[in-house]
């Protein structure tokens, strides 16, 4: 009873590993598929602006953004492996109890079989019982030769389901292992591709140190273009906020249930668009020329596929819709003292004093200067937040 009970542990303890090693496979080829989509998207950006006058900037950021994706891909393969290799030794280990149990039985069943053999005449066994001293001793030797046929059929049956388990789990060893195997030559054509890939940003780091001068130029531009973008924001906040405060008849106040609700779902609020993010918030530094501040980032800009369209992060209203230089088309969306931005759009699919609902489409993105590419923010009252801080994780 206390073998089967451990056997039967034993199996679960199998299963419950082998279900946990199939989720982790599942969750790692879904995180490659979406890191390798996100690396799709930069190459056609990059392909797309190849005969095209571009900031050796934006192109090296692209490039950095595509060898930290394919740097993510090459970690998670190594947790693969390595898990592989855990649930292959975990299989074999198994796989050395069966064969030890199965010796063990196969021993037993032996010794019955030679016992059976020694006593196989009938007429044997028929004097052997009759030459009882007493009626109980007949009775006991009656058992022991029936029993004996008993307990050969149940360990032959015992040696059968052995032999079964261990066959299945030496056919999911040779698959983990061929899994395993295949697994390593992904890694090391990952690896092949992201050496090349980082030659691709060294030549672009080189090309930027030649040209200083007209860089720096570039990134004055692109400053101003940003510093309107934000003073433009901001003053479209404080308008929005002073006019939701008026206590006038027709003048709703701040929808503070709508801002309460907002808050909960911190970490939550679903991705406005699917791709790669390319400029994360807050200061950074030149990745070249450590020593020149680029524009603050009070957002965050992702690169999408052309014609991906935008959809809201939450329930609010639309206040405004501006025309930015370097932005294109914006949309501020109101979510009580919440505000959500979305900015380089081509389309529009809503006007100012909409109703919009989570999901419900903004527009479509734009492609300016060859990059196809949402820029997006997230404000509380007049003070920018960190986006990512508010997107569910990926």
């Amino acid at each position: 009873m206390m073998k089967r009970f451990i056997s039967i542990l034993f199996l679960i303890q199998a299963f419950f590993c082998q279900a946990v090693f199939a989720q982790s496979i599942e969750d790692y080829e879904a995180s490659k598929a979406r890191l390798e989509k996100e690396i799709e998207t930069i190459d056609r950006q990059l392909s797309d602006n190849m005969s095209k006058s571009r900031s050796e900037l934006s192109k090296l950021t692209l490039l950095q953004t595509k060898v930290r994706n394919r740097k993510a891909i090459i970690a998670a393969s190594d947790r693969q492996i390595r898990q592989y290799s855990d649930d292959i030794y975990l299989t074999q280990k198994r796989i050395n109890r069966l064969q030890e149990r199965l010796d063990t039985l196969s021993d037993y069943y032996t010794r019955l079989v030679r016992s059976a053999y020694k006593n196989r005449d009938a007429k044997v066994w028929y004097m052997y019982i009759l030459a009882s001293d007493n009626l109980g001793q007949a009775f006991r030797r009656y058992n022991y030769f029936k029993n004996l046929s008993s307990s050969m059929k149940v360990q032959a049956d015992k040696i059968r389901q052995t032999q079964e388990e261990l066959e299945l789990e030496k056919t999911s060893l040779r698959r983990l292992k061929s899994e395993a195997e295949e697994a390593q030559k992904k890694r090391r054509a990952e690896l092949a591709s992201l050496e090349k890939e980082e030659k691709q940003v060294a030549g672009t780091i080189s090309t930027l140190k030649r040209n200083r001068a007209k860089y720096e130029k570039e990134l004055a531009s692109k400053r101003r273009q940003v510093q309107a973008l934000d003073k433009e924001i901001k003053r479209l906040i404080e308008e929005a906020m002073r006019a939701s405060e008026k206590k006038g008849k027709d003048e709703p106040q701040i929808d503070y249930k709508l801002a309460e609700e907002f808050s909960k779902n911190k970490g939550k609020l679903p991705w406005p668009v699917s791709g790669a993010v390319v400029d994360r918030f807050g200061q950074h530094y030149h990745p070249v020329f450590t020593n020149i501040k680029l524009p603050l980032n009070n957002g965050i800009t992702i690169a999408v596929a052309p014609g991906t369209e935008v959809r809201a992060v939450f329930d609010g209203v639309v206040k405004q819709i501006v025309v930015m230089p370097g932005y294109n088309q914006c949309v501020l969306v109101q979510h009580g003292n919440y505000f959500s931005f979305y900015c380089k759009l081509k389309t529009t699919a809503v006007k100012a004093g909409d109703r919009i609902v989570t999901g419900q489409k903004i527009g479509t993105v734009d492609t300016i200067n060859g990059e196809t590419q949402l820029h997006f923010q997230i404000w509380q009252g007049t003070k920018p937040q960190n986006p990512e801080t508010w997107l569910r994780r990926r």
